[in-house]
Parts: C-alpha cells; sequence; structure tokens
C-alpha cells in the first residue's frame, strides 16, 4: 500500500533546464534530466544556446508522450534568462524546478591562463546559474509557493588536478548553491548541488581522438567501480532532488563519480 510519502511530487509540475540540448541523440546530464522529470509526468521546458539542440530533447520526450517545450536563449544575457522563466510561467501558469547544467571547459594555470579566458569561463559556468536563478527564485515563490533547484559542478571543484579555471568555477557553484540554499530554505525552496566524475557525455566525446576507447577505459579504471558514467546517472540524481523524496536535503553536495574521488588524482585524465 502506497502512502503520500511515496509519492515523488513531479506530475504536474514544471522544470526548466538550462542547457537541456545535446549534440545528436547524445544523452548529456540536461538531456537525461529532461526526459526523466518528463517520465515522471512533469512540464519541462528546454533551454539551449542553440535551439535544434534543444528541439531534438523535446522530440524525444514527446516521442514517449511527455510534455516538453524548446526554447533557445544566451544566458550570459540577464534579459535572456527572465525571458526564459517567463516563457515557462506563461506556458504552464508555474515554475516548480530549475536545473542548472550550462557549462564549458578550460585547461591551464593562473599563470598561462589569459585573463579574458578566466572571465569567460566563470561568466559562463557560475554567472548563468546566479542569473537564471534570479529569475527563477521570485517566480518559484509567486506561482508555486516553493520549488527546488540542482546546480552541477564537477569533481573538479573537490579535486584539483590541472584545470584551474574549470576547478575555480565549478568550486564557485557550490558556494553559490550552499548560499542560496541558506537564504531561501524560509521561501520553501531547496537548492543543491551536484559534482559528476568522468561521464561518458556528448561534451566529452565532442573531444574527437581524446575519447578513443583506450581513453575511456582508462578514464574506467580511475572509477572504485572500474566502470563509466553516463548522463542518465546524473539525470536520476536531479530527478530524485528535485522530488518530493529529497524534501529534507538542502544546501549538499552529491558527488555521482563511481568512487572517483576516493582515489588518487591522476593528472591527465579526464573529469568531466
Amino acid at each position: 500500500m502506497k502512502g503520500p510519502e511515496d509519492d515523488a511530487g513531479l506530475a504536474g509540475k514544471v522544470a526548466i533546464i538550462s542547457g537541456g540540448g545535446a549534440a545528436g541523440d547524445g544523452i548529456g546530464n540536461g538531456r537525461a534530466a529532461a526526459i526523466l522529470l518528463a517520465r515522471a509526468g512533469s512540464h519541462v521546458l528546454v533551454a539551449d544556446r542553440e535551439l535544434k539542440l534543444a528541439e531534438r530533447t523535446v522530440e524525444m520526450i514527446k516521442a514517449e508522450g511527455g510534455h516538453a517545450a524548446a526554447h533557445a536563449g544566451d544566458m550570459t544575457q540577464e534579459v535572456e534568462c527572465k525571458r526564459l522563466v517567463d516563457a515557462a510561467v506563461d506556458r504552464w501558469g508555474r515554475l516548480d524546478f530549475l536545473d542548472n547544467n550550462i557549462g564549458i571547459g578550460s585547461r591551464g594555470s593562473v599563470v598561462n591562463e589569459k585573463p579574458e579566458d578566466f572571465r569567460r569561463v566563470m561568466q559562463v559556468n557560475v554567472e548563468t546559474m546566479f542569473l537564471v536563478s534570479k529569475h527563477a527564485i521570485p517566480a518559484m515563490i509567486k506561482t508555486a509557493k516553493g520549488g527546488a533547484i540542482v546546480n552541477i559542478s564537477s569533481i573538479s571543484a573537490l579535486r584539483p588536478r590541472g584545470l584551474t579555471t574549470y576547478t575555480t568555477s565549478k568550486a564557485a557553484v557550490i558556494g553559490l548553491s550552499q548560499a542560496m540554499a541558506v537564504d531561501h530554505g524560509r521561501d520553501n525552496i531547496r537548492v543543491n548541488c551536484i559534482c559528476p566524475g568522468p561521464m561518458y557525455t556528448p561534451m566529452v566525446y565532442a573531444r574527437g581522438n581524446g575519447m578513443s576507447e583506450a581513453a575511456r577505459a582508462q578514464r574506467a579504471k580511475a572509477s572504485v567501480l572500474k566502470t563509466e558514467g553516463t548522463g542518465w546517472d546524473v539525470g536520476h540524481t536531479v530527478r530524485f532532488l528535485l522530488s518530493n523524496h529529497a524534501r529534507y536535503i538542502t544546501g549538499q553536495v552529491i558527488v555521482v563519480d563511481g568512487g572517483v574521488t576516493l582515489q588518487g588524482p591522476e593528472r591527465d585524465s579526464q573529469d568531466h
């Protein structure tokens, strides 16, 4: 017999997935979360800088009978972030969930990183989450009397290994998430953060020869489980953290890495 505590509370809710597109039919963290939330009955607004990438995610959702719409925008621009939130509320009358997935990589130390590249990574990886949340939180309070947010960081924030700017940005995502959780707990809004490990996602295998079978095998060896993660592993964690099953979890950093951070780092391996 099921009781109220068994209800995930996702059906009929409205979610924004920022960075929910992916190349081709590849399953990135955002696309996986969008599909899984739609399967649970949520209405999903899939946002990406390139409309066709978001539209493919929506096609995959609708093929399963789910409810979703695509949205294009540059989330480094505040006006675009407001337009995104307004689009969700205008279409479905409320906003309950936000999954912030936007991010780019970098390489280099503070000595050889160009200042303009540092600023760009911080803008894309941190400021976008700040700006979308800035407009999403008031909408959640007004239309749903609360909500839940998940921000995607990386184990690079916990285990630096030569990606200094990327590590700095992803550490900032953790700090932002925890500060938001403290600020808006009184508004019935939970905020948590996921640190993925070596996931085989479109962003990773787009690097080309860096993702040979040998390279993938080496990444898998870094896990104590001796396997490689996928976007689905992150997507399932997002769905859990947004659900009622995580109603008493906020301000937490959830590591989804197969145990990679339990072992010593290999400087040349690729985490995310």
